[in-house]
């Protein structure tokens, strides 16, 4: 049996009228009619707010207006439990009349909301008649619902104010193809001020397609895993051009599940570090322009102290011993420079210097202890150090042997919420017989000014017969994780 919709509507004792999505009337029973005192002719192809004007600002627009605008942007059916709307009488003047109203979508082909279908009903004699009121509660829980739906719409517009202003992008994307139902005003300007909202990502951001975002979304709503982005190129068009800008982000793609756990869209946020990027990359270009200089630098000493050696150093030996020097220097700088001067771990800074002075004899020095960072100037003041007891090792201690070993151990004890002391202990075992020297080096110098100088530390060197033993004791200020 074929039903005729059109003319069941039109029969029915109550009032539909059909807008479409500019919020123009296009069709409407005669109930409807009836109830609001109009003529067809004079309503049909009139926007709503003309044929049933209202003062913009007042509840009674508000609310009318947000709930034609949530069904055209969710795709979901709204619902005014009670609003005062007046009409205007035949006789031109305002009737003042109390509405019940129910909005449905009527969606297209495509998904999108082609018509909204108002069903009204007059609830003004409800509210006059007050013993029917008493006997059926409708109007005093009519009132009750709108209270709490106007909490939850000043509530609402709360949130969509923090949302339009926060500092960060943000969007919700909505659907398997990821269509935009909200964007915040700084995602707008991220994308070029471009109207996104209601469309695709793919017809919105073209040129984000072939750049593999629209996979990364898919996946996202296949698995129901976060994406997270960490610094991630994007070219994006401009406002005023097409030419594509080139914007580093970090974000996120959240997955949005519903209370079975379907995936139903996806919940975009993120900051644009395109200055912060930048910034490094020029920070690292002047780090690497300064470690070039200071190596073009020692080579310009190294060839000085050659000169200057010449004549006063016949067979080479404290020339060859500066020569050492620098070069645990300049490897304390080469370490550093890996980390764009950045805090260092203590116990990579050790291992470095160890290494550069011992070569294959490396092996027989253990090091351990708990990984504490240290400053830049305080890392190379440490690798000197350790490099002068390096040196005296091979030459003189454990390491001018076999079967000598070394242990470098260190431990750190806090003195306050803001500093803590750190104690590294360097122990020579299984060496010559050591005898204590009748005068100071300029090794033993260098190790007790230079961390003095540096890290308000001390060195304690003592010469026992089985074995050289240095304590060192260093101030140390928190760096940060």
């Amino acid at each position: 049996m074929n039903i005729d919709f059109e003319t069941l509507f039109k029969l029915s004792p109550n009032p539909y009228v059909v807008l479409d999505a500019e919020l123009r009337i296009v069709w409407m029973n005669d109930a409807y009619l009836r109830v609001t005192m109009r003529d067809r002719d004079d309503i049909t192809g009139v926007p709503m707010f003309e044929a049933f004007p209202s003062e913009p600002g007042t509840d009674s627009f508000e609310l009318l207006r947000r709930s034609l605008e949530r069904v055209l942007v969710t795709g979901e059916v709204d619902e005014l439990a009670l609003i005062r709307y007046d009409i205007i009488a035949p006789d031109g003047t305002m009737d003042a009349r109390l509405w019940s109203a129910t909005h449905t979508p009527l969606v297209d082909g495509e998904g999108k909301v082609a018509f909204i279908l108002q069903h009204t009903v007059d609830v003004t004699e409800l509210e006059n008649l007050r013993q029917l009121r008493d006997e059926t509660g409708l109007v005093r829980r009519a009132n009750a619902v709108q209270a709490r739906n106007a909490d939850l719409l000043a509530e609402s517009e709360r949130l969509r104010m923090l949302f339009e202003q926060a500092p960060g992008f943000m969007a919700v994307l909505s659907g398997p193809t990821h269509r935009f139902l909200l964007a915040n005003a700084t995602y707008k300007r991220l994308v070029g001020a471009r109207e996104i909202v209601g469309k695709t990502v793919a017809e919105a951001l073209p040129e984000v397609v072939e750049q593999g975002f629209i996979t990364i979304l898919d996946r996202v709503r296949q698995s129901g895993d976060p994406y997270f982005g960490r610094g991630d190129m994007v070219l994006l068009a401009s406002e005023n051009s097409s030419a594509l800008e080139r914007r580093y982000l970090d974000f996120i793609y959240q997955p949005i599940q519903d209370d079975e756990g379907n995936v139903t869209g996806v919940f975009v946020q993120g900051h644009d570090v395109t200055e912060e990027f930048v910034l490094l990359q020029r920070q690292e270009l002047l780090i690497n322009e300064l470690n070039h200089r200071v190596k073009n630098t020692l080579a310009i000493v190294q060839g000085l102290a050659a000169q200057s050696f010449r004549g006063v150093d016949p067979t080479g030996a404290a020339r060859l011993t500066f020569h050492d020097r620098l070069k645990a220097l300049a490897t304390a700088h080469d370490l550093l420079t890996e980390r764009n001067w950045e805090p260092t771990l203590l116990g990579d800074t050790v291992r470095m210097a160890i290494d550069a002075a011992v070569g294959l004899e490396a092996n027989r020095v253990r090091i351990s202890g708990p990984d504490v960072l240290l400053a830049p100037q305080n890392a190379v003041a440490l690798a000197m150090a350790m490099h002068e007891l390096s040196t005296n090792a091979i030459k003189y201690g454990s390491l001018s042997n076999d079967a000598g070993q070394v242990a470098v151990t260190w431990k750190r004890v806090a003195t306050d919420e803001e500093s803590s002391t750190l104690i590294i202990d360097w122990v020579e075992q299984g060496g010559p017989r050591v005898t204590a020297p009748t005068r100071k080096g300029f090794g033993t110098r260098l190790i007790e000014r230079g961390l003095v100088a540096e890290m308000e530390g001390r060195a304690d060197i003592e010469f026992r017969p089985e074995g050289l033993r240095c304590r060192i004791t260093l101030s140390l200020p928190e760096v940060g994780e």
